[in-house]
């Protein structure tokens, strides 16, 4: 009989929860494919909430200072980032924060509708010295995997400055396969998944939605005698639209790069594979530190992992 046993569970830190559980048994071969499709939806598909713009009064731009503020405005924005929050809204949200120095800013000077919560109320934003003042607006919104500051300036309301907008609850998923022999001789398999959150929600929780995905997922599929034509073209719209909106649900973490190349594209802006499809063998070379042993090792993860190649200019 198929169980699903808690192995251990950790709290290190409000924004740090962690547990490991046992699956199984399964036949031989099940367990990798169970993983892998658990780990992807557990990184992709469990949606979130997350601050995606800010209107900080008397600035226009990202590139400002503020009086009396130790950081600039591009900091502010960043520490804005990493701020957690759980709740149950569906529409983007504002929050009010107004502090006036000197005296650090935190996450808990947020004056949050009745239906959102900190996770870490301790969470830095800026410190004031002597008659500083921040007062800003933020925006809240709930959406899955990672969205550009670039692509949430197109839909936040005029006079805001955008952040990137971090939806995803799962931070990382490990799993591996130990083999037992059962009574009958025959092998099965044992699935060992670990799950890392960030705290917004329970390990357990995450594992529950990404089942209930998986399996509305597979319960739409349908067997049938035949399949229009439409369907099985490759240059039909439809087919590239989908196809495109999968590579932005792969993260570069999947190539398992060197830190060296791993650190140069997320300084260059660059979180997902269709992030990476952008540029060639050539125009990474042009990045800060980038060199060509950094670039070949690239191109040949992307070949080895998905069969892309960044010989040529994908468009």
């Amino acid at each position: 009989m198929f169980q699903v046993q808690c192995l251990q569970s950790t709290a290190n830190e409000p924004t740090s929860l962690y547990a490991k559980y046992s699956l199984g048994p399964f036949m031989k071969g099940q367990s990798t494919t169970i993983g892998n499709s658990l780990r992807r939806v557990l990184l992709s598909n469990l949606q979130g909430l997350a601050i995606v713009g800010a209107r900080i009064t008397g600035i226009n731009h990202e590139f400002s200072t503020i009086p009396n503020v130790k950081e600039d405005v591009i900091d502010i924005l960043l520490n804005l980032k990493q701020i957690t929050l759980k709740g149950n809204i569906t529409e983007p949200t504002l929050a009010r924060l107004i502090v006036k120095g000197p005296g650090i800013v935190t996450a808990n000077n947020l004056e949050l509708t009745n239906d959102l919560t900190l996770v870490d109320s301790e969470q830095y934003i800026a410190s004031l010295t002597g008659k500083g003042c921040l007062e800003m607006e933020v925006l809240i919104a709930r959406g899955q995997n990672y969205i550009s500051s670039t692509k949430v300036d197109s839909i936040i309301p005029a006079g805001f400055l955008a952040v990137d907008g971090v939806f995803m609850p799962v931070t990382q998923v490990n799993f591996f396969v130990e083999t037992s022999i059962s009574n009958s001789s025959s092998e099965l398999e044992c699935l060992l998944l670990e799950i890392w959150t960030n705290g917004s929600i329970l390990p357990a929780d995450a594992l529950s939605s990404a089942a209930k995905i998986l399996e509305g997922t597979f319960g739409l599929l349908k067997i049938t005698d035949t399949l229009p034509t439409s369907a099985l073209s490759l240059d039909s719209p439809s087919f590239e639209e989908k196809k495109e909106e999968h590579l932005e649900t792969i993260f570069i973490e999947e190539l398992e790069l060197s830190v060296r190349a791993y650190n140069c594209l997320k300084r260059a802006n660059i979180h997902t594979l269709n992030d990476l499809l952008q540029y060639s063998a050539d125009d990474l070379l042009e990045f800060k530190n980038f060199g060509q042993k950094s670039a070949d090792e690239v191109c040949e993860r992307v070949k080895l992992k998905f069969d892309k190649d960044l010989h040529k200019k994908h468009l």
